[in-house]
């Protein structure tokens, strides 16, 4: 099977898409949270002086639900956990700051994503994400934040990798151009971002475990095929692969299990001011309802290398459940790959 990446053999689009994929093999390493901090967080036990998995996953769950709630993309979801996570990694962080830090990375991520004239204003955000701090200390925060990561917020993300696997497989395939759901792909990576474990793992590898999931499903040998060739070209593993699946595969299992803590799925009831309701604009009344991923044990209490400037603002977590459509798109998974049967075959 020749080399998916030749050049002679590419259309224009796909030599751009593999130059792309290329570029950002090679970036990727520098957007990855720092392992070590993540390790500690994951062995940190729960109590009012430190931050432990529940906490980080809470927070990424009131991510999803503001950013649904102003209307914005997967990217700027994305995007604020990968800044949240990098912080977070760098920093002894309290618990009782996590809501102004979330807030922040909001923020920082909606700039970068969004267009200047839909971002909400910091008063906007400060009421409807019911953090308990002032506008001052966000602008400290978001000085702390820019500045440990040395103001280099636009970064290669598993979202990233995501949209060019489905468009290099749209491009080399023969099927329905539908076959492939991005939104199915895209509400499952929300998913996984909801729990800290997916943040150690490379964001190459974590896009196509949901690709690969997503191909056993539709059990089509032309599209098991062209994902290998993306797999090859990336110099992904077996090993990483089969390693990480595994992982993903619990999680979306886990997510549409009737074990998981959810909501009833009423919708979030926002209790705002005349004055509020107001200024707001009527898209932000649209809100998305996500349950709660059942969280993984922690361990030993441990220490991060910095000690995050002291802010006066609260924690307090969003109360949300999923919407209709993207609960749609969880279901049962087989841990024991037929990925694993297509490979013995091909």
């Amino acid at each position: 099977m020749k080399d998916l990446g030749a050049e002679e053999q590419m259309s224009n689009e796909a030599f751009w898409l593999f130059k792309q994929l290329n570029l950002h093999l090679e970036q990727e390493w520098k957007f990855q949270p720092r392992e070590k901090g993540l390790s500690l967080i994951e062995c940190t036990t729960e109590n009012e002086n430190t931050l432990c998995p529940r906490l980080r996953n809470a927070k990424v769950e009131d991510l999803w639900s503001l950013t649904s709630f102003f209307g914005f993309t997967t990217e700027t979801f994305v995007l604020a956990v990968n800044i949240l996570d990098r912080f977070l990694a760098l920093m002894k962080v309290k618990p009782k700051h996590l809501s102004c830090i979330g807030v922040c990375c909001f923020q920082l991520a909606a700039q970068v994503v969004e267009e200047e004239c839909n971002i909400p204003s910091i008063h906007d955000v400060i009421r409807i994400s019911q953090c308990k701090c002032t506008v001052s200390d966000l602008k400290r925060m978001e000085k702390i934040i820019s500045e440990k990561l040395h103001f280099e917020f636009k970064a290669t993300t598993a979202l990233t990798f995501l949209h060019l696997y489905h468009t290099i497989v749209r491009c080399h395939t023969s099927e329905r151009k539908e076959v492939l759901n991005l939104d199915k792909l895209e509400a499952q990576l929300k998913a996984c971002n909801c729990r800290l474990v997916f943040s150690k793992a490379k964001p190459s590898i974590l896009a196509l475990c949901l690709l690969t999931l997503e191909v056993q499903t539709l059990k089509s040998i032309e599209l098991f095929e062209i994902v290998l060739r993306v797999q090859k070209h990336s110099k992904i593993s077996d090993r990483d692969l089969l390693f990480w699946r595994e992982l993903v595969s619990k999680c979306l299992a886990d997510y549409s299990s009737p074990e998981c803590c959810k909501p009833d799925h009423k919708k979030l009831v926002w209790i705002v001011s005349r004055r509020t309701a107001q200024n707001l604009q009527n898209s932000y009344y649209s809100v998305p309802e996500l349950p709660t991923i059942p969280e993984v044990g922690c361990f030993n209490e441990s220490e991060s290398e910095d000690s995050c400037e002291d802010m006066s603002c609260g924690e307090e977590s969003l109360s949300s459940s999923p919407t209709d459509v993207e609960s749609n798109f969880f279901f049962d998974l087989n841990s024991k790959s037929k990925w694993q049967t297509l490979n013995c075959q091909s």
